[in-house]
Formats: C-alpha cells, structure tokens, sequence
C-alpha cells in the first residue's frame, strides 16, 4: 500500500509522518486490497480551537473510501479519520 501524505500550510514533523504511517498499517488487516491512502492535513484558523483538519482517501480496486475530521490534534483527527475508514472497508468487505 502506498501512503500519500500533505501537509498544507505548515510543515509535518518526522514524528507526525512516522505516526500516519504506523497507524496506516493498521489499515491492511481490513482490506489487504487498498492500493493508496491519501492523507491531507490542513491548519484552519491558527488561532481558534479544533484547527487542524484531516481528509483521509483510501483507495480499493473498485472504488475509494473519503472521511474527513477536525480535532484539536491531527493525531486525533487521524485517529477518527482511521476509525471512519476502518468502518467502510468492512462494509465493503461484506458486499
């Protein structure tokens, strides 16, 4: 699987990258058919609360899989942004 990451507007840390990656892999045990995840990273309003907003594409043979969150974080923005995908590919795993 191949992992795609942007960061708009700032510029992602070594630790942030190697977390999404880690936390992709996780991804495989679902659906070992997911070709690419595209993860795009975007800080909002850098002064306001829940700023940091992350748009998470995975990408199976027949289609693509889209959740997006906003958190405080992008480690928890990530980590919903997994969990809604995570849903959809065992829902199309069922099909």
């Amino acid at each position: 699987m191949e992992v795609r990451i942007q960061a708009i507007n700032f510029d992602a840390s070594e630790k942030l990258m190697a977390f999404i990656n880690k936390k992709a892999e996780r991804l495989n045990r679902h659906n070992v058919a997911l070709t690419e995840l595209d993860v795009k990273m975007t800080v909002v309003k850098p002064e306001s609360a829940m700023n940091k907003d992350v748009v998470m594409k995975a990408i199976v043979p027949q289609g693509e899989m889209v959740a997006n969150k906003r958190a405080d974080s992008f480690e928890e923005a990530i980590d919903h942004c997994l969990e809604a995908i995570e849903r959809q590919l065992e829902k199309y795993k069922k099909m």
